[in-house]
């Protein structure tokens, strides 16, 4: 049990005092204030909460999962808000290591995801890899990764985008070295994924991407990643997909949720296991859900929307102006307006600057004046954070359990960056008996080494 000073630190990662402070003030025990915390903190004042203050603010944690046992374990790497750690969670999986360098984020994945004390959290995956400092050896690497992340069964990430230069190769060429992975994908974070596999062998991974992976810098970024985990010793499920035939690893999310969001979705088993025979992404649609849960059931009562949400009379010009430009022009570009049966477009990360990506209707006429007086009262409105918690899969209609400590503008990047959480739900279920599979195989062929030996 935390006592009250550790209770107070560990709050502090994730909100600020000023915000700590209003939180006990709804109890009404005693006066709080920032300054008053502040002096806590720093060591100038000891206080103490009572019982009722100590109760209140357990409930800005998040509570152990009370699932007695697991049946496999995983690394979360480039995790975010922990979409993907949620998603395996929910199918028995347990966490051992996050890694994600985003302070914002780093506060909403804490407010949300029970850590124990075996937990480990990282802010810089290259501090484990080892990747900036380039006279380290592959083995001297492999060593440090070894000592600090613990062993596990699965390694998730999301990792960026990024290109691969390989300037590098022709001159380890004409000396005779290696240019395997090491020196192929140097320099980019996916070269910090590819080394925590070589150095720790887990028995699968999953690795998230935009749809655009396949094409970036003319398909030398996928070819490369491919090769990469082929090199490592693992099976890429749905590796060689014909041209003109649908590829079964590009997800849409619009088949469990009202948002058309497509992501590439990698999944690997190691080779020597022999386990992944059967397994592709083709098989995801015996998870479709029966019936798509509909936009109009994640969104809030329009009497509860706070007027802030609703686009100002000056911004709703900007894009209508905007939008009747390019239509004019036969683009398609301009405002998504939705209503509740729509299929949402993909939320981004850049939705807090406009959210014309998807703008809820509210009834504007658009055969009336547009500056009719009436009519502007019905201007279109952003999602709020809460409604993209939903339209993510982080919450299911009605609910509000998913904290957001952070500011609206903030939400917004981290729900945009994020996974959609009931797609990897079902690619995690795709894969458990794989893993399952894959951890009794690993665990016979060690009892029999040690028979033997």
């Amino acid at each position: 049990m935390l006592d009250d000073t550790q209770l107070l630190h560990k709050l502090l990662e994730i909100y600020d005092q000023k915000y700590l402070s209003l939180f006990l003030d709804e109890l009404g025990d005693d006066k709080w204030s920032r300054e008053k915390i502040n002096r806590w903190v720093n060591g100038k004042t000891k206080e103490k909460f009572s019982r009722k203050e100590y109760e209140h603010l357990l409930t800005l944690l998040p509570k152990p999962n009370l699932q007695a046992s697991h049946e496999f374990t995983f690394i979360d790497l480039f995790a975010g808000i922990g979409g993907i750690r949620k998603a395996f969670e929910n199918v028995g999986g347990k966490c051992l290591f996050t890694s994600e360098w985003n302070p914002y984020a780093i506060k909403t994945y804490k407010a949300n995801h029970y850590n124990d004390a075996d937990h480990i959290f990282n802010e810089d995956i290259r501090d484990i890899t080892l990747s900036q400092n380039h006279e380290i050896s592959n083995e001297e690497a492999y060593k440090h990764i070894n000592s600090v992340i613990p062993d596990h069964d699965v390694l998730l990430a999301g990792f960026p985008c990024q290109p691969f230069s390989i300037a590098g190769v022709s001159k380890k060429n004409s000396l005779g070295r290696s240019h395997g992975f090491e020196c192929q994908t140097q320099g980019t974070l996916f070269f910090d994924v590819a080394r925590i596999l070589a150095a720790k062998r887990p028995k699968a991974f999953l690795l998230e991407n935009v749809k655009n992976l396949k094409s970036h810098d003319k398909g030398k970024t996928f070819q490369i990643i491919m090769q990469t985990l082929d090199e490592l010793g693992y099976w890429v499920a749905d590796a060689n997909v014909e041209k003109n035939v649908k590829d079964p690893k590009i997800i849409d999310a619009q088949h469990f949720l009202p948002q058309h969001r497509e992501r590439i979705v990698l999944v690997g088993f190691k080779k020597e296991l022999n386990v992944h025979h059967g397994f592709s992404l083709q098989k995801i649609r015996s998870f479709f859900p029966d019936k798509v849960i509909t936009l109009g059931e994640i969104l809030e009562p329009e009497k509860q929307i706070d007027e802030q949400y609703i686009l100002t009379p000056k911004l709703w010009e900007y894009l209508w102006n905007y939008a009747k430009k390019h239509k004019e022009k036969g683009n398609g570009f301009g405002f998504g307006l939705v209503q509740r049966e729509s299929i949402t477009r993909t939320l981004s990360a850049r939705y807090y600057k406009d959210g014309s990506e998807i703008l809820v209707d509210r009834g504007f006429n658009f055969n009336m004046d547009f500056h009719d007086k009436v009519n502007m009262q019905n201007r279109p409105r952003r999602l709020t954070p809460r409604e993209c918690a939903r339209l993510m899969g982080f919450e299911k209609p009605g609910e509000s359990n998913f904290k957001i400590p952070v500011s609206d503008t903030q939400a917004y990047k981290q729900f945009g960056n994020s996974v959609v959480v009931p797609v990897f739900e079902a690619v995690a279920k795709l894969m458990k008996t794989h893993i399952v599979s894959a951890i009794e195989k690993e665990k016979i062929e060690l009892e029999s080494f040690r028979y033997s030996a």
